[in-house]
């Protein structure tokens, strides 16, 4: 099954995640992005959220992400004394029972296990991920957090490759070109999350100002949609009900090739 154009994001969401969520499926939203990674996601809640909304599973995009011991707190999904490949399994199997599914549609390694290139754990993790793509139970295999450098290294060490590679998305690298770059190369999916907050001193001047009043759209509508135009699958977490409508509105209007530019070059 092929992503929807837009992804709803449950990062950071707390007690509000399942409310949240059922919102979000019922504004219209067909793509959910969680972890197993307590510390920043409630993925039980996301599961439970899902559930209330009703919405056929066969209708529904779900991604979620293996985080290692790093990026957790105390609230662990697996045992961190097993090797890296029981964690993985452990992590996945917790995800099921959180989402209420028996597959899940991507799953994204959250994060290599360390800031240049990757190391033998991220092998490990990414080989246990294939795995479970073997099974059946994975359809499709991402990264997130990267440098253009490790999007390149592990695309070389992959016997199944990724497609999808997820990060924050800052105007002032260029929207992270590099990366985008990186993607483009190796024919992956970039999903840029925090295009709002990462950028939030760019909505309100020129050119994304300009262009929100030029074609009668918000300004966090302009940006999702140069994202979208630029190939990019934005994420949006955002838990204003109008805003959700919004977002999922963006596909009515196409921004020109110099507005396109313009934006690229804030």
């Amino acid at each position: 099954m092929k992503p929807p154009p837009f992804l709803y994001g449950t990062a950071w969401k707390e007690e509000a995640t399942e409310g949240l969520v059922t919102a979000a499926l019922r504004a219209g939203f067909r793509g959910i992005d969680t972890a197993n990674q307590r510390k920043h996601y409630f993925e039980e809640g996301v599961g439970r959220g899902i559930a209330a909304a009703g919405v056929p599973r066969d209708q529904l995009w779900i991604q979620t992400k293996f985080t290692f011991r790093g990026g957790q707190d105390h609230r662990l999904p697996y045992d961190e004394r097993a090797p890296i490949e029981q964690q993985v399994a452990q992590s996945f199997a917790r995800s099921l029972e959180h989402l209420g599914t028996d597959r899940i549609d991507s799953l994204v390694l959250h994060g290599p296990s360390r800031h240049d290139g990757l190391g033998p754990d991220d092998h490990a993790a990414w080989r246990a991920m294939e795995a479970l793509t073997a099974d059946g139970k994975v359809g499709a295999l991402g990264v997130s957090n990267v440098t253009a450098r490790q999007v390149d290294a592990i695309v070389r060490f992959a016997a199944v490759k990724p497609r999808f590679v997820q990060n924050r998305c800052y105007a002032d690298r260029g929207w992270d070109l590099e990366v985008r770059t990186a993607c483009a190369d190796h024919g992956l999916v970039y999903q840029g999350f925090s295009l709002l907050t990462a950028n939030r001193h760019l909505l309100a001047v020129p050119p994304i100002s300009d262009l929100a009043e030029r074609h009668g759209k918000t300004p966090a509508q302009i940006v999702f949609r140069f994202a979208q135009q630029l190939g990019m699958l934005p994420l949006t977490g955002t838990r204003d009900p109008a805003h959700m409508a919004q977002d999922l509105a963006v596909a009515d209007f196409t921004l020109g090739d110099d507005e396109l530019a313009l934006i690229a070059r804030s």
